[in-house]
């Protein structure tokens, strides 16, 4: 969780302002592991979204990501790029939108906060409203207050 306020100092450093949602926390989802802490940040870009992605990863690597191990292991950081406007991209490794907005709400949620009135491409429905229609019974999250500015 440390490594989250320097994460998001380096994103307002290389987007400027941000959307940024409320922390939330939940139970690990397909496996037995720590709880997950999870955030959407919304970001203004003229970056491909090849190359958003690799900056993105950069800063995983900058704050000690590891991709050797299990793909459950426990990690410093994880910044997925979830949407990007309306376009839908099928590329190698590269999907968008990330399959994972509909089926996980801590994932789903915060995205619902963050761009609620955009459009899923693939289904045309808005954020806002996938949310109102996932069963949240199934998967709870309850918000934790996380500062997000780092300490230099």
């Amino acid at each position: 969780m440390r490594h989250l306020p320097k994460a998001i100092d380096d994103l307002r450093a290389m987007f400027g302002d941000l959307c940024i949602s409320p922390v939330y926390e939940s139970e690990a989802v397909g496996f037995k592991g720590d709880n997950f802490i999870n955030l959407v940040v919304g970001i203004h870009t003229w970056l491909s979204p090849v190359t958003l992605n690799e900056r993105l990863k950069g800063i995983e690597e900058k704050h000690g990501r590891q991709r050797s191990g299990d793909k459950f292991d426990a990690r410093t950081i994880d910044i997925d790029l979830l949407t990007y406007g309306a376009e839908v991209v099928d590329k190698g490794e590269m999907q968008l939108p990330r399959d994972e907005i509909l089926r996980y709400a801590f994932v789903l949620l915060p995205l619902s906060e963050v761009a609620g009135e955009e459009f899923h491409p693939r289904v045309g429905k808005t954020y806002r409203q996938l949310w109102q229609a996932f069963d949240q019974s199934a998967q709870p999250l309850w918000q934790v207050d996380m500062p997000l500015q780092s300490t230099l």
